[in-house]
């Protein structure tokens, strides 16, 4: 293994490295996190063990995609502003162009309900949103106390009269109270085994932006009725309150495009199920989504801002939190909170499971026997993209099945 390398890169450099890890990072942020220890750490020497944990820690407790934040933050260590772009721009660009073309596909291939591959797909993302509760309910619900929050929050997701955006709010907002309240904290006793290299003026501007982008986004939405400020408003607040991983967009998204008619529910879940097949990070769905409305912006100027205004509040607190990181993490009632929060999104994740991922795609035993098929090949470790072509494939075969 090569020496533990302090030292700066070129953004040429980062664009490279990410670039590669971009078109080869198949399995999702939990696999994404393995190609990076081997890359940082194993092979180029960029960071330590210590350096990888403290950065994974910081990714992990930030909203957003834990992946995509993580090489974000090395980017920065490593070639300050420019390299941290360069990193997104690398590890994001191949997924997103390739979800960016399925979904200019799709929009123009008019109405898919009833198409036999579609309802494959949806199948196939059936399967995959079980996977992720049953996953994420292991590590962040895994007591009676978190258990019982977990699904006291889809309970209040699924049955409260709200709009399904504000019904995710008052869930995560319930689980960040009753974790603060009830909840032990467990932050270590540590500091960052590195130099941040972020200015500290920069680093409240980011945070800042990051608060005024989310207060007046809403509010720009409603009094312009721009389609274009609403879709970046949707995007962004999703992107606010992603805790958990990648699935977490499920209801969030679904929530901003569905309603409003701008993707249908069969696209929006096909689209999902096809996400699953792809390297590099899962919030280019957002690129899918963006391309495919069927309401202006859409097409490539809809891909861009749904794609930017997903990424961008996971990089503006990456940017303003990493100088303050260490007394962050030995703040006991921040880590109460964050648990109780954690605990709510695996609640989300399961009332999605039911309404709408369920609902809209298992009409049968035939679907549900397919959908447990997928299911059990995910957990058998089968390649994410090897079941979406056969969830493809065996939507055509169910057709004919019926």
């Amino acid at each position: 293994m090569p020496e533990h390398d302090p030292g700066r890169s070129s953004p040429l450099e980062i664009l490279a490295v990410f670039l590669r890890l971009g078109m080869t990072s198949f399995g999702g942020p939990v696999a994404h996190l393995g190609y990076y220890r081997n890359e940082f750490i194993e092979r180029r020497g960029w960071l330590d063990e210590a350096g990888f944990a403290d950065l994974l820690a910081l990714a992990q407790f930030l909203p957003g995609p834990t992946s995509s934040e993580f090489g974000f933050a090395v980017g920065l260590l490593r070639a300050g502003l420019p390299g941290a772009l360069c990193a997104w721009i690398g590890f994001t660009l191949p997924s997103a162009l390739i979800m960016g073309g399925l979904g200019f596909g799709i929009a123009r291939l008019g109405h898919l309900a009833g198409a036999a591959w579609l309802h494959g797909l949806m199948l196939v993302a059936c399967a995959v949103v079980a996977l992720a509760v049953w996953t994420m309910a292991r590590r962040l619900a895994n007591d009676v106390p978190r258990g019982a929050l977990a699904l006291a929050a889809a309970g209040m997701t699924l049955a409260l009269p709200l709009p399904p955006s504000w019904g995710q709010l008052f869930a995560i907002a319930f689980g960040a109270a009753v974790g603060r309240l009830f909840l032990p904290g467990d932050a270590r006793q540590s500091v960052l085994p590195f130099a941040p290299r972020v200015p500290r003026a920069l680093a409240i501007a980011s945070l800042v932006l990051f608060a005024v982008l989310l207060t007046l986004s809403p509010i720009l939405a409603a009094t312009t009725g721009s389609n274009a400020v609403r879709l970046f408003d949707g995007f962004y607040r999703s992107g606010s309150l992603v805790f958990g991983g990648g699935h977490v967009l499920l209801p969030l998204l679904d929530a901003v495009v569905v309603p409003k008619g701008w993707v249908s529910q069969d696209t929006f879940l096909a689209g999902y199920g096809a996400a699953q097949a792809l390297p590099g990070p899962l919030f280019t769905f957002a690129a899918f989504l963006g391309v495919a409305m069927q309401v202006l912006p859409g097409g490539l100027v809809g891909g861009a801002v749904a794609l930017v205004a997903i990424f961008l509040p996971g990089s503006l607190l990456i940017l303003g939190t990493l100088p303050f990181w260490s007394e962050l993490r030995r703040n006991q009632a921040m880590q109460s909170t964050l648990k109780g929060v954690n605990a709510a999104v695996v609640g989300l994740l399961l009332a999605v499971l039911y309404r709408p991922v369920f609902v809209s795609a298992v009409f049968g035993w035939h679907d549900f026997a397919f959908a447990a098929a997928a299911l059990i090949l995910l957990r058998l470790r089968m390649p994410p993209w090897a079941v979406v072509v056969l969830g493809a494939l065996g939507g055509e075969a169910l057709a004919r099945l019926a």
